[in-house]
């Protein structure tokens, strides 16, 4: 089981924007709900993978702790719109522990702190989102990209939460916008363009904080107490 799953991982995470461009080619009227069964999969599939490779609790506390983390981040800056850590804490993540640590944690402060800002339809997909964000933070990490390019990983940084946003915002389009035309397209994504940066911004200024540092102690602890990585995550 723990193989399939592991097998499964790459094609439902590209099924995820796959359905949004199918229900939006096809007009399909029940999108939302589509949509959002298929972000529910590949969440699914990213925690049961987990459960199943049996992690003591050393390799469960830094995800655990991280996502919390991020959870507080957000609601710590509640009052300054998109303005928060939660994408930085993810990237740190992916690329000390791997990219699967990144998602989980991801979709952790999704989840956590909306018990906080309010639960929703919107709560899968900002978990799915972030969860993309921390993933491919830690597939970059493997591929050696932040080794070789120190200032990638801010640049990465920026276009990430561009991407968070383009998700969210084109979930929302295809879900919800009837009729569904290229003009009232354009005028969401323009409405969402400035806070899309502020984020962007906000996940560069928070990287330039925490990343040397956080970066640092994680990676000690990881060899101190052997826990898994990017490269393990690699293998499974």
């Amino acid at each position: 089981m723990k193989r399939i799953l592991a097998k499964l991982e790459i094609p439902i995470l590209a099924f995820v924007p796959l359905t949004l461009f199918i229900c939006a080619s096809l007009q399909i009227t029940q999108a939302a709900v589509l949509s959002l069964l298929v972000a529910l999969a590949a969440i699914a599939v990213f925690f049961a993978n987990f459960e199943l490779s049996k992690p003591v609790l050393r390799q469960i506390i830094p995800a655990v702790v991280l996502g919390a983390l991020a959870a507080a981040g957000r609601i710590l800056f509640a009052a300054i719109p998109d303005f928060k850590p939660v994408s930085a804490i993810c990237i740190v993540a992916g690329v000390v522990f791997g990219r699967r640590t990144g998602f989980i944690v991801g979709a952790i402060a999704a989840l956590v702190s909306n018990f906080f800002f309010g639960h929703g339809p919107w709560t899968p997909w900002q978990m799915y989102s972030w969860g993309m964000v921390g993933y491919f933070g830690g597939v970059l990490a493997d591929r050696g990209l932040f080794d070789k390019h120190p200032a990638a990983v801010y640049v990465y940084g920026f276009f990430s939460a561009l991407l968070y946003g383009v998700l969210l915002t084109t979930w929302h389009v295809v879900g919800f916008i009837q009729p569904l035309t290229w003009q009232s397209a354009i005028l969401a994504y323009g409405a969402s363009l400035p806070f899309d940066i502020i984020h962007a911004v906000a996940t560069v200024t928070f990287l330039l904080i925490i990343y040397a540092p956080w970066s640092r102690k994680l990676l000690r602890i990881k060899d101190k107490y052997a826990l898994s990585g990017s490269k393990q995550d690699a293998r499974l």
